[in-house]
């Protein structure tokens, strides 16, 4: 019997399944640990102009979707009005088909909108009018009315140390009852393989952090101002968006040269950049153990790779790809280092290259230390893999190589507010698999053994994030 597309039992292909998802996971709140959602717009309470700006602004995931189908960027990213926009997604929709994009479309018009039926071109301009209907009249499609829909507890954003966060104070001050953290991203920090840039931002952390930067040591402290404000904000958490590890051998008095030569305009071999990149690396996550903070390290993307459009359009639009590295060795000496010296914090690894899986889940168990149950994470499939297969991937190679149950589970890693049904999604797939098994006898399911499922379930869709970090 074929099943209706999106019902209630969408990818709950068991009884068991259906059973652990409807009572166990479906009601619980969420924590997002990790999404890159606008501050302003949380503080503002912002009311979207249109579905368009809300659900394809900014949203780069469907913007190469619709240039792999045809749609010129004058509908993507141009000066097209909303409905053109909104038009050319409805369009690229039905082509879709066995992406997760027409998944989440289809989740996120039902449980935002409580729309049932397919968008494509015969019913794009009904659907587009009845969202916009209700963006702009119903008093909870605001920036916090989704927020307060989807049962979002906790966000953390993802934060520049030079950022003011005036944002999240003033989310704070107003009593807002979702928490809004910041989360310490200091890549620009690093990144010494752009001269100017680097200096430029070295000039603006030394005016935000009110403090002369005139070596290393006054770059070191300028970053601990701004580390130490970050944590007066809420801030418990890092987060780094890196190639690869680095871990290469160096001397204190080379990184001060290294810094020197670059404030000085030279350019940097790329030995030079790997040394400065690695005691970076070293430096922040001293910090965050200090502080008792966790850090987040996602790895393995090649970013910008079409020159022409980022000159055209900046970064972050839809121009980047999985990228191949030989980075385990590098991995492995940086935990070391820390877990030698007793600084090693918990630590939470994303690969975005599915080859790493294996890797990264066996590296896990070489730094627990038996003093926070799951210490160090495999982070859960981001970007190209928070899909069917490579959540799959990820809760099957974490099972076998690991413990599943101290897993921290999903977020949304998203700039929509539209986003937070990946959850769903999530929990959905992680039920399914654990019903499959039940049923087909590879795990008991009664007495103590039906508890301890049941409060996997939840404590993987929530109790062991809320645990974990701590906020």
């Amino acid at each position: 019997m074929m099943k209706t597309f999106l019902d209630n039992n969408f990818l709950l292909e068991t009884s068991t399944a259906q059973q652990l998802y409807h009572e166990q996971a479906e009601g619980l709140p969420i924590i997002d640990y990790h999404c890159h959602l606008e501050p302003r717009l949380v503080a503002e309470d912002y009311r979207f102009r249109s579905i368009t700006e809300l659900w394809l602004g900014g949203d780069h995931y469907k913007w190469r979707a619709m240039r792999t189908n045809g749609v010129d960027e004058r509908l993507i990213t141009g000066d097209a009005s909303d409905w053109e926009k909104f038009q050319a997604w409805a369009a690229t929709v039905p082509y879709a088909m066995r992406n997760p994009l027409y998944h989440w479309t289809h989740l996120e018009l039902r449980t935002a909108f409580g729309i049932n039926k397919p968008l494509n071109p015969e019913t794009a301009r009904e659907i587009y009018d009845e969202t916009n209907d209700r963006l702009q009249h119903d008093p909870n499609m605001t920036a916090r009315g989704l927020m307060r829909h989807y049962g979002v507890e906790l966000v953390c954003t993802t934060d520049d140390p030079i950022d003011d966060l005036r944002w999240h104070k003033q989310v704070r001050e107003e009593g807002f009852e979702i928490r809004m953290l910041p989360a310490w991203r200091p890549d620009k920090a690093m990144s010494v393989e752009n001269t100017e840039a680097f200096n430029k931002y070295v000039n603006r952390l030394a005016e935000v952090a009110d403090l002369d930067i005139k070596d290393f040591q006054t770059f070191a402290d300028a970053l601990q101002r701004r580390h130490d404000f970050f944590h007066q904000q809420g801030s418990r958490l890092s987060d780094h968006g890196i190639n690869e590890f680095y871990a290469e051998p160096y001397k204190e008095t080379e990184i001060n040269a290294i810094f020197n030569a670059v404030r000085q305009g030279k350019d940097l071999c790329d030995e030079d950049v790997r040394k400065f990149k690695s005691h970076m690396l070293y430096l922040f996550a001293c910090q965050d153990c200090e502080a008792g903070w966790t850090q987040q390290f996602h790895y393995g993307a090649m970013r910008n790779n079409n020159s022409r459009m980022m000159q055209a359009l900046g970064p972050d639009t839809g121009y980047d790809s999985i990228g191949q590295s030989h980075t385990a060795l590098a991995m492995s000496r940086f935990l070391d280092r820390l877990a030698s010296e007793g600084r090693l914090t918990k630590t939470i690894l994303y690969n975005l290259n599915p080859a790493d899986n294996a890797m990264v889940a066996t590296m896990l168990g070489n730094f627990q230390d038996g003093t926070v149950p799951g210490k160090i994470q495999w982070g859960s499939g981001w970007w190209f893999l928070d899909q069917k297969d490579g959540i799959e991937q990820q809760l099957n190679t974490l099972s076998l190589l690991g413990l599943l149950s101290r897993f921290v589970g999903m977020l949304t890693d998203s700039r929509s507010f539209l986003s937070y049904p990946r959850h769903e999604y999530f929990r959905r797939i992680l039920c399914n698999l654990v019903g499959r098994d039940i049923e087909q006898g590879e795990m008991p399911y009664e007495g103590y053994e039906r508890t301890r499922i049941n409060q996997m379930i939840q404590d993987i869709c929530y109790y062991n994030a809320k645990q974990y970090f701590q906020f």
